[in-house]
């Protein structure tokens, strides 16, 4: 690692107006799903080890590319494989690295794990002698930038479900996400999932009450919902695997606005659409992979 001063002068941050705001919610809202900001309590191990801080963002087995290529754009982070889950982490623990990813999203966060950003950012102003502002909390409308595409593709799930073998037939096309109430740190995640909610035209829902962790659950209960979402990624496109469920959701929803999902005809192209989505898919197109966001502007 490095403790110059004269070297960290030569990588300063760069101001933000030539970031590209799109790359940075985004990557924010990944982050805010399903990274982590791993700051040191101690500045050595009980080995006498030297620790140091990193961020680390999990990645579904089937979403290489898309780790693959945020790498490619941010050109720092080692890709590993999850041991014991279908996982892959992007793990950046060099000083430049963090300082990069640092300039991205700051500003652009919108949860609790803000706390942990802070932290890092004191660390690296500590041990470094540098001056890096903390910015508050994001809050623009969510519709106004990609925070909550990042957010979807790290923890949200499009779902079809099909009731047949009762007289009526029920057909749901829904999206959900769902958060620990209470993270590791004591802080609660419902503010920004009250938020989320009133966007979508819905309510935050407790789930998994009797459990050690209870959860939060925010669902699109209405045809409105489902179109104010479809709107907003239509503008903010998604880019993991995900992007190809939603493609799929969108079909099924078109039998909804036009009314005719429990027909008897709808209800099989229904079927058949779910029998290849999230965890039945097989087949997999990255050809979205081609509009993602690119650094600076």
């Amino acid at each position: 690692m490095y403790s110059s001063y004269t070297f960290l002068s030569k990588h300063k941050l760069e101001p933000s107006k030539f970031m590209n705001s799109n790359f940075s919610s985004y990557l924010a809202g990944l982050i805010e799903g399903d990274g982590s900001i791993i700051v040191p309590k101690s500045e050595r191990s009980i080995k006498g080890k030297l620790n140091y801080p990193c961020i680390q963002i999990t990645f579904d087995l089937r979403d290489l590319p898309l780790a693959i290529i945020i790498q490619q754009k941010l050109r720092h982070g080692s890709l590993s494989r999850k041991k014991g889950v279908n996982a892959y982490v992007l793990t950046i623990n060099n000083i430049e690295g963090l300082i990069l990813v640092i300039n991205i999203i700051n500003g652009y966060m919108r949860t609790p794990k803000i706390n942990a950003l802070f932290d890092l950012i004191e660390w690296l102003n500590n041990k470094y002698s540098l001056d890096i502002n903390r910015l508050e909390l994001d809050k623009s409308p969510i519709n106004s930038n990609s925070w909550f595409t990042g957010f979807i593709d790290a923890d949200g799930h499009f779902s079809v479900r099909t009731t047949v073998t009762s007289i009526y037939p029920k057909i749901e096309c829904k999206f959900e996400l769902s958060q620990r109430q209470v993270d590791h740190k004591g802080r609660n995640n419902y503010f920004f999932l009250k938020i989320i909610a009133e966007f979508l035209n819905s309510t935050v829902k407790e789930i998994r009450v009797t459990k050690i962790k209870p959860e939060y659950r925010v669902r699109t209960t209405s045809l409105k919902g489902n179109l104010i979402l479809v709107d907003y990624l239509e503008n903010f496109p998604l880019f993991s695997s995900k992007f190809l469920n939603y493609k799929d959701w969108v079909k099924v929803l078109s039998y909804f606005k036009i009314k005719k999902h429990t027909k008897l005809e709808s209800i099989k192209d229904i079927i058949e659409i779910k029998s290849k989505m999230n965890n039945k898919r097989t087949e997999f197109n990255w050809d979205h992979l081609q509009k993602f966001y690119d650094l600076h502007k």
